[in-house]
Parts: structure tokens; sequence; C-alpha cells
């Protein structure tokens, strides 16, 4: 079944923009983003940790509280109607351990936006509210700083303003590693941060799932650990219906992470699809998390059976 879903965006809402991970390393992207994001219609708020540096360590947005509380304010507050990450990095693992859960009402989505390190968060989002969120784009990095005019950018906005139009991603330069039609809900994310989510109370198995994965500067015996963790994991590759796999940037020799990628799912015997355009440094479309969907392995397609966000008016009603 497709998580709950999340209101689309209307022109004049506010959405909170936070860092759960490492710090903004160029302030001048995160205001370039935001002026995106006012371009559009939306009005960007921005909360303590997007703006924090380095505090004991440097490779963390502030402290671990100050980033779980600007998290929990977003996540809580309904002036919000979505939450966008600043950049990943590294730390919302740290960030997810000073999460209370049950102060986040879960018959209240938003949609929450990110990808690489915000993995951990899109997976927690499903495993304990049980909603739908978005592996895109983020505020400070590549798709945001170039402008409204980005490719990435304007698919997100496409998406999370009028998810009517947008009823599947088309991948044209995919391979097929192993033929065949799936239907699923869709999860996944980069392939480290699902490996180390394994065996915590925010993990999100893979059983009647679509799995997507990609990664960046990870060498490929790197990789074939993350790979073969999630494989040898009890209960977590069970039962999965499709593999789709997007970048793997700066991972080695693209012919031998093919090789790996072929060897390591090739023989789950289900359908595998590569060279998705989701990830790192690519012209990136925005796949959603914890929505029912097909994937085409022979046409390199992947079609949503349920809209990703909600109508206003569906919303409302409900």
């Amino acid at each position: 079944m497709t998580l709950s879903r999340p209101p689309a965006l209307r022109p004049g809402d506010t959405v909170a923009v936070l860092c759960g991970s490492s710090p903004v390393g160029d302030r001048d992207h995160l205001e370039s983003g935001l002026r995106a994001l006012a371009s559009v219609g939306l009005r960007p708020e921005v909360l303590a940790s997007a703006r924090a540096t380095g505090g004991r360590y440097d490779y963390l947005a502030g402290d671990d509280e100050l980033r779980a509380a600007d998290l929990t304010r977003a996540l809580t507050d309904p002036r919000y109607a979505a939450v966008l990450t600043a950049c990943g990095g590294y730390g919302m693992q740290r960030t997810l351990e000073r999460m209370d859960w049950s102060r986040i009402d879960a018959s209240a989505p938003k949609a929450v936006v990110g990808y690489s390190d915000v993995t951990a968060l899109l997976e927690a989002l499903a495993a304990k509210l049980g909603w739908v969120s978005l592996f895109g784009p983020m505020v400070a990095c590549g798709g945001f700083r170039e402008g409204p005019d980005e490719y990435d950018f304007r698919q997100l906005m496409k998406l999370l303003r009028t998810p009517g139009e947008v009823t599947g991603l088309r991948f044209p330069a995919a391979r097929t590693l192993h033929p065949g039609v799936a239907e699923g809900v869709t999860i996944g994310g980069t392939a480290t941060l699902l490996a180390a989510s394994l065996g915590t109370d925010t993990c999100y198995p893979a059983r009647d799932a679509i799995l997507f994965l990609e990664d960046i500067d990870e060498k490929p015996y790197r990789l074939d650990r993350a790979f073969t963790q999630l494989r040898r994991a009890t209960g977590y590759l069970d039962g999965v219906a499709g593999i789709l796999l997007g970048t793997f940037t700066d991972c080695g020799a693209p012919e031998q992470v093919d090789r790996l990628l072929a060897e390591r799912f090739g023989d789950l015997g289900v359908p595998v699809l590569a060279g998705a355009n989701i990830g790192h440094r690519t012209a990136m479309q925005t796949y959603p998390v914890g929505v029912r969907a097909r994937l085409d392995a022979d046409s390199g397609t992947l079609t949503f059976l349920d809209q990703v966000l909600t109508d206003h008016q569906e919303s409302e009603q409900a």
C-alpha cells in the first residue's frame, strides 16, 4: 500500500529549511536556493541548523540537540507545509537518535525532501510515521543553487505543486540487468545509509518493494560491502519485488561498478534496472519513497500507481 501522502504545495505556503546533517558549505548556495523557492511563490523559513557551523565536530551542523529540535519543530508546527533539507553530509543518524517520534502527529503528513545522508530521515519517516517522502534535490546543493530554471529544481517543484501531472519517471539511458516487470512500494536511497540503518528501529525492509539504490565517493570494495550487508541482513531483501539503481558517482571505473551491480543484484530473480538519473551530480529526477509503483526493467520506466501527493481538495476532505 502507498503510505500516507502529504498534500501538494500552494503559492504562499511556508516551508522550513534546515540541516539535519552537516553544515552548509557555501552560504551563497543557500541564498541562491532560497531565492529559487521564493521565485515560485513559496516562503522559505530558515531554521537555526541551516545556518549553524560545526560545533564540537566540524562535520556537524551545530549540536545534535539543535538539529533534532529543528526537525521536530518543522514536522510538528502547522505553519510549515513542507520540510526541505539544505544539504546532506553526515549526522542524520545522530539526529534521529535524539528524536521523540511520539511528539509528531502521524495523521498529518507533510512533504519532506532531501537525499544522500537524508536517506536515513526518509527511511525513518516511513518506519515511524508511515509517510511518503521525496528523495530529491536540497536547497544549498546542485539543483537549487543554479536557480529556478535548473532541471532538478523544476522536476521537484512540478511534483510538489502539481503532482497529478507526474505519473511516473522515464530513464531512457538506463540498462536492463535483469528483465521483467514488478509492482511494489518505492523505498530506498543512498546504499551506505540504508546499510547503516540495519538493525535500528528506523530501518524499513524491502519486502514487496521497489528498492532504489545510489551512492557517491565509495570505492568498489566499500560498495560491495554495503550491498553484501543488505543481502545478508536478516529479512531485509526477503521478498523484494524489483531493484532500481541510480548514479554511483566517483565509485570507481563504470565498467567495474556495472559488473558489481549485476553480480550483487542480478541473481535475486527480480527485475533490475541500472543507470537511472537519480542521485549525486546528475540531472536528477525526484524519487518518491513510499508510493505504489510499477517498474518495467525492459522499457526503462517507473509508473506511479497512486498519485504521489494529495490534491488540496482531497487532503481537506480527509
